[in-house]
């Protein structure tokens, strides 16, 4: 194993993570950023009200995302344990 495959193979993993948490952390965003304006507009101060929106929004987009994201993760480690097996003969 060179180093270079081993900088890219780290480099592809943080990448990947990125963007297989990037959907959930962007629709918790989303809600809670609506939320928050929703709050300033009424002015409801009451800090537990974004919690079941911010968790129902990551859920909707775990549940709508899953399948994209078991074949990003399938792919990567495919590749990997090929790479592997090719490096090891």
């Amino acid at each position: 194993m060179t180093p270079e495959f081993i900088t890219g193979f780290f480099f592809d993993a943080i990448k990947i993570a990125i963007s297989l948490a990037a959907p959930m952390l962007l629709a918790g965003l989303g809600v809670g950023l609506l939320v928050s304006i929703f709050q300033a507009a009424t002015s409801i101060n009451e800090m537990t009200l974004t919690f079941i929106p911010k968790m129902l929004a990551v859920a909707v987009a775990l549940i709508f995302f899953f399948p994209w994201m078991m074949q990003t993760m399938v792919v990567f480690t495919q590749n990997m344990i090929e790479h592997l097996i090719f490096y090891v003969r």
